[in-house]
């Protein structure tokens, strides 16, 4: 190969990795909209009484992580303060460190991910890596009329 079709190589492969990631980081934080599976606090392993609920009375934040997650406690302390600031809506955190069985079932392939889940526990939307806080509480505000309508 000669050095003008080497460096045409080189500088192809250089345009491809840049737009892949590019791509990728847009991707990362967003809020989407995802299938209405239904969980529940048995299938996580949390213990459930009548006295204090697992899930929040108008949203669920469900953060998965693992121990060796950098970005995982800066985003539960991010989802805490959202939750927090809303009636109605809890941060629940799931370590799946052990749990390859909850990372197969619920597509977990990077660590945070954030599942919004509705009162009745389906999910409603999904963030994976650290979410944006304003496109958080825009989708809590949609779920939150959603119900409202629905009543």
């Amino acid at each position: 190969m000669n050095p003008a079709a080497a460096l045409l190589v080189l500088v192809l492969l250089v345009a491809l990795t840049t737009a892949l990631g590019l791509l990728w980081r847009r991707r990362q934080g967003r809020v989407t909209s995802a299938s209405a599976d239904v969980v529940t606090a048995a299938e996580l392993g949390l213990p459930t009484s009548d006295s204090a609920p697992v899930f929040g009375a108008e949203a669920t934040l469900l953060q998965f992580s693992t121990e060796f997650c950098s970005r995982c406690p800066g985003t539960s302390t991010l989802l805490r303060q959202v939750a927090d600031a809303r009636a109605g809506v809890r941060h629940v955190d799931v370590d799946l460190t052990s749990r390859a069985d909850l990372a197969r079932r619920f597509n977990v392939l990077q660590t945070p991910t954030t599942l919004v889940l509705d009162r009745a526990g389906r999910v409603r939307a999904r963030v994976g890596g650290v979410p944006n806080r304003a496109a958080l509480h825009a989708h809590l505000d949609d779920l939150v009329l959603d119900v409202q309508e629905f009543r």
